[in-house]
């Protein structure tokens, strides 16, 4: 269902702080019956000072809550939010669509499959098409402040001397989403909510503000996850994708400190790539150790439909902030597909 103007509309009061928020830890054995996300497309409409592949859940949601009031801040769950150009595309193999695209960089695309929620949720973006310089496409511009180093919100190309404009331009956007547990009733926000909030540094001068280009309310227990299910029955492994890093240990005082999953199916916990973050709330900064963003380990569990849906909604620590975000590859698939094709069979 596509986002239409006039649903509803929320205060724009700052509401009171929100300290239960950062205790948030789903359990990893329970799966989580979200039924609804709010996907949210925005346009980079500035410079951006920050991280140059996303945003996390906590600063988004952060700058959301100063907008709403304390009943909807605590409902609300925040993705890490991924930078897309808006750029031409193919829909990937996985996914229920197929060819070419259009701009696919600057709309949504519709959600028919669970493997549609995740075209834009991985920073290499290989729905770009390699007809053109997709690397190049994928980079944030810079812009040189004083001794800091901004991102710009739109990359300009030169093009041949023959054709009528000289140049052309590719502009940034961020894809998130929402979501809030089961008898919650506070979505979707409306565009009015979510226009204009800004993330990153040097906010107070104008940096990081985002406009809404495009919502959709998504249906999760209407989503095909045909693959998966057919998976269920199969003696071949079914794989993890960590979205985004998984927490391991957190300072932050209501914060838990979680082991590996059971049904990750990893041998040696030091093969893990594992580094430290921060953890901002107010004006207090932690540590936080995750596993990092990016792999994949063979899945052990039971159940690969239920670990999906629940890895939508994320799962440990801080996990309404956008951390612990997973995705289930069904037996045989590769999210990189020039893998697969170079070794001319399967690859996980």
């Amino acid at each position: 269902m596509h986002w239409k103007r006039g649903v509803r509309w929320f205060d724009l009061a700052v509401p009171a702080r929100v300290v239960e928020a950062a205790c948030c830890v789903v359990p990893i054995e329970e799966v989580v019956c979200v039924t609804r996300l709010q996907q949210v497309l925005f346009e980079l409409d500035g410079q951006y000072l920050g991280h140059p592949y996303f945003v996390t859940g906590n600063a988004l949601f952060n700058t959301i809550a100063r907008r709403v009031d304390e009943q909807v801040a605590r409902a609300l769950n925040v993705s890490h939010g991924v930078f897309v150009p808006g750029e031409y595309g193919e829909y990937p193999d996985s996914t229920s669509k197929n060819g070419y695209a259009g701009k696919l960089g600057q709309s949504l695309p519709e959600v028919e499959s669970y493997a549609d929620l995740f075209v834009f949720r991985d920073p290499a973006h290989r729905w770009l098409l390699d007809s053109r310089p997709r690397d190049a496409h994928n980079t944030h511009p810079l812009q040189i402040h004083g001794d800091r180093v901004a991102f710009d919100s739109t990359c300009w190309f030169g093009r041949p001397e023959e054709m009528r404009d000289h140049r052309r331009s590719v502009s940034w956007y961020l894809h998130c989403y929402l979501h809030v547990q089961p008898g919650d009733d506070v979505l979707p926000l409306s565009e009015g909510v979510l226009d204009g909030v800004r993330v990153g540094g040097a906010r107070n001068y104008g940096f990081g503000e985002l406009s809404v280009a495009e919502m959709q309310v998504v249906d999760v227990e209407a989503l095909d996850c045909s693959r998966l299910e057919a998976a269920q029955g199969s003696d071949e492994p079914c794989w993890v994708e960590l979205v985004t890093p998984y927490v391991l240990e957190t300072e932050h005082p209501c914060g838990d400190d979680q082991s590996i999953p059971w049904w990750w199916g990893v041998d040696d916990e030091s093969e893990l790539r594992c580094r430290e973050a921060r953890f901002v709330d107010g004006d207090e900064t932690y540590a936080v150790t995750v596993v990092d963003h990016g792999q994949l380990v063979p899945y052990a569990g039971p159940d690969p439909v239920g670990t999906a849906v629940n890895g939508v909604s994320r799962v440990g620590t801080h996990s309404k902030f956008g951390f612990g975000e997973l995705r289930v590859w069904p037996p045989g698939a590769d999210r990189v597909p020039e893998r697969v094709e170079g070794e001319g069979g399967d690859a996980a």
